[in-house]
């Protein structure tokens, strides 16, 4: 049996060795761009990634052109769950957040080891449960509560995401993820500032204090941790 080194995606990391081997020769490592589109509302999947360092942003897409960030996937998970559940496609668009690279995997071929059985399809099907999670929480979080908590939420699990506190990120993507003016945001991220729990310069965030920052949040950033934490074991610092 050839040696394949651990994978950085906590998915394929979580496999028992045997299984990940036989998948591997099925994967290939790309490097994405930021503002790749990797995914078009209503196209046939071809691909699915497993990112390793890189963030993907699952966005809304409305007629007049605006945009809302509805789930984040990142090297905790996948991109492009309705392959193996038989949808083959979706309505939303996925945006590269933070470019690096990910592992890229030919739909057909997932299908086919989702069907197997084992621990890739368990995985899977638990990871959908968190992203389902998250998105049904973001829908309920972006019209309950402040756009300041909201900020302060979705920099958290970005900074999860990137296991960083240092964020590259402009004002103009973060208020097109929140789905609100730049004005907004950049009040809301003075707040913040003025707090000491942020540093905003051009082109980057820095979270200089995570507790206070989680403690301006809203429940549902604890909320989609902790249940990510609890389907899939991972991400307990």
């Amino acid at each position: 049996m050839v040696n394949v080194p651990v994978p950085q995606n906590q998915l394929l990391a979580a496999l028992p060795a045997e299984e990940y081997q036989r998948l591997a020769p099925h994967l290939e490592l790309v490097t994405l761009s930021l503002g790749q589109v990797l995914y078009r509302p209503s196209e046939i999947i071809t691909e699915v990634y497993f990112p390793n360092r890189e963030v993907i942003s699952l966005v809304s897409l409305m007629e007049n052109g605006s945009v809302t960030e509805i789930g984040l996937v990142d090297r905790r998970g996948m991109l492009g769950v309705p392959v193996f559940l038989g949808g083959n496609q979706t309505i939303n668009q996925a945006i590269v957040q933070v470019a690096d690279n990910a592992m890229r995997m030919d739909s057909a071929q997932l299908k086919t080891e989702f069907h197997r059985g084992g621990a890739l399809q368990r995985l899977l099907l638990l990871y959908t449960q968190v992203l389902l999670t998250q998105v049904s929480q973001t829908a309920a979080c972006n019209r309950l509560h402040s756009l300041e908590e909201r900020l302060a939420r979705w920099l958290l699990l970005t900074r999860d995401s990137l296991q960083s506190n240092e964020l590259p990120l402009t004002q103009e993507f973060i208020s097109q993820m929140l789905g609100t003016r730049r004005s907004g945001v950049t009040v809301a991220a003075g707040t913040l500032q003025q707090a000491g729990m942020i540093r905003y310069t051009r082109g980057k965030v820095t979270i200089l204090n995570c507790e206070d920052l989680e403690a301006t949040s809203c429940e549902c950033y604890r909320l989609i941790k902790d249940e990510l934490t609890r389907l899939l074991d991972v991400d307990r610092g």
